[in-house]
């Protein structure tokens, strides 16, 4: 039986088959050329084949697509290289999405009566990662920390120093904004977002601290008395040790750092004029018994507390009168009086010893002027007691004149030549006392006068001869010279019976060589072998030996140097 077919679905089987017919001409007729009209951010790449439109956009837009993005950091302007940042501009996929957009039916067949493929989006290739690493770069390079108010003294000036914001890049929130930036069709700066901290002293803080302490601080200087003595402190001297620091409420408020205060030389030697130091016991050996010469004085000294209590109060007022107050001072005690040398254990001789040398001008000055510095040392139990740090730097301000010392193992002149007959007497003391040695160094080359591996040398700022008093009681060192001699005492209590010295042969004997001085101020120069020594000190207790310990020294040839 024959099916009836409707008028309408006929009309509509119709239509389909003509839309198929139409579809299909225009996919023949246009293969894989792009509609009229297209372009990619105003690039016209209709009518193009994929492989021409591909080709035209790399020549238009990849230029431009690799170039530098301005990007904005706060009031910092900066730029991102895309490449670096994980950005591309993908031509091939592009041309690809504008054929592909011309593909479906409307647009083919709308292609056949004229119609055009309109504006395409570039396809881009966004790396999130590398962006992100970017970016972490960028908040690095203009990260600003938040400075807080504050007040700083410059030769007796205060200077104000301006809050600023810290300011620190928001990475994670960046990357979709250098993305937005990198697809913008019209090329702008990005303002990358940024998180802000503001500082704790703020500029009416700082202007409040300046106007009502910092500025009537340094309008003239502030006058301490004590013992009837005036000490005038200048305002530059003051801002040295002055600072401004916040408190717990976030104000400025002064700090006096009253130790350093008191130890500027500006300051240190006026107050000592003014007050004294404690004058310890002379003492002296009758026999091998310890006695007082003089019984010590007590002394009065300032504090670093004393010091900033009197000058604090002192900043604010006005004027030269109402700038001046006094410092408490506190009573001192010698250390050695000539009651407590029992108690002190102060009561015989340790050890002794004498270097003798070659009487020179230079020499009996300088070894005059360590010895004075050094007689009277008291060194209390567990005390390490320093050469450098009791004689001071051998300078012409100290009292020491040029002599020849050992540079660069030769002879030259420097202050303080001599010297190191002093350190060697101490050494020896040391050593024969029993104690502890905790730095010493011999001189690089052997010096005829002095025992072999029981010498020592001092440099300042790198060499020091210290030693730590291990006895259990107290140590007075007596230190006397003559024109041609030294020698240093150890007084206190003997911790071993003896203490004697051992020593080995010489090994690894080196011979030494010849060269010419280099300067005007040559120093002739004999030669001698340079070799190593072993002294052992050896110590008895009880009649029997208890101990022994090593002294390795090595010395280096002492070559001949000729001045001619």
């Amino acid at each position: 039986m024959r099916r009836r077919i409707h008028p309408v679905a006929a009309t509509s089987g119709v239509v389909v088959a003509g839309f198929g017919a139409l579809y299909l001409a225009g996919l023949l007729l246009t293969g894989d050329e792009i509609p009229e009209d297209t372009s990619v951010r105003g690039v016209d790449i209709g009518g193009l084949s994929q492989s021409e439109a591909r080709r035209k956009l790399d020549e238009r837009l990849g230029t431009s697509a690799t170039g530098p993005l301005t990007v904005k950091i706060g009031d910092r302007t900066d730029t991102v290289d895309p490449r670096s940042a994980g950005l591309a501009f993908d031509a091939g996929a592009t041309a690809d999405r504008a054929v592909r957009g011309g593909s479906d039916p409307i647009t083919v067949i709308g292609g056949l009566f004229g119609a055009g493929g309109g504006a395409v989006e570039p396809v881009l290739r966004l790396g999130e990662d590398k962006t992100r690493t970017a970016l972490e770069k960028l908040a690095e390079k203009h990260e600003r920390k938040v400075r807080d108010g504050a007040i700083s003294f410059v030769a007796g000036e205060p200077k104000p120093v301006l809050p600023r914001n810290g300011q620190t890049l928001n990475v994670d929130a960046s990357v979709g904004v250098l993305h937005s930036a990198y697809l913008a069709a019209e090329p702008t700066p990005a303002n990358l977002p940024i998180r802000e901290k503001a500082p704790r002293i703020g500029a009416a803080e700082t202007e409040r601290a300046m106007y009502e302490f910092a500025r009537p601080a340094m309008s003239g200087p502030v006058t301490l008395t004590t013992g009837g003595k005036r000490i005038t402190i200048t305002p530059a001297v003051l801002g040295e040790h002055l600072k401004m620091r916040p408190d717990a409420a976030g104000r400025l408020v002064p700090k006096l750092d009253g130790k350093a205060l008191t130890e500027d030389p500006a300051v240190a030697a006026p107050l000592a004029a003014a007050t004294g130091e404690a004058v310890e016991a002379e003492l002296r050996l009758d026999g091998n018994r310890v006695e007082a010469v003089t019984a010590g004085e007590p002394g009065r000294e300032v504090t670093a507390d004393s010091v900033t209590d009197a000058v604090l109060p002192l900043l604010t007022k006005d004027g030269a009168a109402a700038r001046t107050g006094e410092v408490a001072t506190r009573l001192t005690q010698p250390k050695v009086t000539r009651e407590n040398l029992d108690e002190l254990g102060l009561k015989e001789k340790m050890s002794s010893f004498t270097v003798d040398f070659e009487p020179a001008e230079y020499r009996t000055k300088n070894i005059g002027r360590a010895v004075e510095l050094i007689n009277g040392s008291v060194v209390m139990p567990d005390e390490t007691w320093s050469f450098n740090r009791t004689v001071g730097e051998r300078t012409k301000e100290n009292g020491f004149v040029d002599g020849t010392i050992i540079l660069n193992d030769q002879y030259a002149k420097a202050a303080g030549g001599g010297v190191s007959a002093v350190a060697t007497t101490v050494f020896n003391a040391v050593f024969f006392a029993g104690v502890k040695p905790v730095e010493y160094g011999a001189h690089s080359f052997y010096i005829e006068r002095y025992p072999e591996g029981r010498e020592a040398t001092v440099a300042w700022g790198s060499l020091d001869l210290r030693f730590t008093n291990d006895s259990g009681n107290a140590i007075y060192i007596l230190a006397e010279s003559t024109d041609s001699s030294v020698t240093i005492t150890f007084l206190g209590t003997k911790k071993y019976d003896k203490v004697e010295a051992v020593q080995g042969p010489r090994t690894n004997v080196k011979e030494p060589g010849t060269r010419p001085g280099k300067s005007e101020e040559c120093q002739p120069q004999t030669p001698l072998e340079g070799f190593d020594v072993t002294v052992e000190r050896v110590f008895h207790s009880g009649g029997e030996e208890v101990k022994r310990e090593p002294f390795h020294t090595r010395y280096t040839p002492r070559d001949k140097v000729t001045c001619d």
